[in-house]
């Protein structure tokens, strides 16, 4: 019995709010998942914002409330998303609305576009492995959309989840129709500088 109603219109967060395996929904949408360590490009150029944005998210971070969405996503994740904006002049699109197909329609947390696309998603109620899944299916949106770049441009789609101090990697391999779940977590302040420079070299 499939997982997705043919009938039914679903939306990026409605699939999150579904529970389901990863690699069972994104069947669903004919790929195919795989969990494993990667070695992501890292940006080898100077980070001149580095040392002070790791300062600012130490000190405010003792007096953040993390069970709050709002103050994670405004204290921890936008000035990462300013800083990369900084670094690689992408454009960015906050809750930016997007419609493939009934099926995968929603709003991307954020997307940066460079040449090349970059998806951030953050990690509702700090559910990585839903939000992952969220994110896995956005990633499908993206290399389906008619705005994307060709896969020829771009072969693989980056994306990441984040609940603010953690941050988890996928990428999508377009011509292969696979997902790669990235098992390493990146955590904030200790993994700053490897995060940065992955999110950099992705745009």
């Amino acid at each position: 019995m499939p997982l997705l109603d043919p009938n039914r219109t679903y939306t990026f967060s409605e699939i999150a709010k579904l529970k389901a395996p990863t690699d069972e929904l994104l069947a669903e949408y004919g790929y195919a998942l795989e969990r494993t360590l990667i070695d992501l490009p890292q940006y080898q150029g100077e980070l001149d914002r580095l040392q002070e944005l790791r300062s600012r998210i130490e000190e405010v971070l003792p007096y953040i409330d993390l069970t709050n969405e709002q103050s994670r996503r405004e204290m921890l994740i936008a000035p990462l998303m300013s800083d990369l904006i900084h670094y690689t002049q992408a454009q960015l699109r906050i809750e930016y609305a997007l419609k493939v197909s009934n099926q995968l329609q929603g709003e991307l947390d954020y997307l940066l576009r460079t040449k090349t696309n970059l998806l951030v998603v953050e990690a509702k109620h700090e559910d990585l492995t839903n939000s992952f899944t969220q994110m896995a299916v956005e990633l499908i949106a993206l290399d389906q959309w008619e705005k994307s770049p060709l896969a020829q441009q771009q072969p693989a789609i980056v994306g990441a989840v984040s609940t603010g101090t953690i941050w988890q990697f996928g990428v999508l391999h377009r011509q292969r129709q696979l997902v790669t779940q990235e098992l390493t977590l990146y955590r904030v302040p200790n993994d700053l500088e490897p995060l940065i420079r992955i999110l950099v070299a992705a745009l």
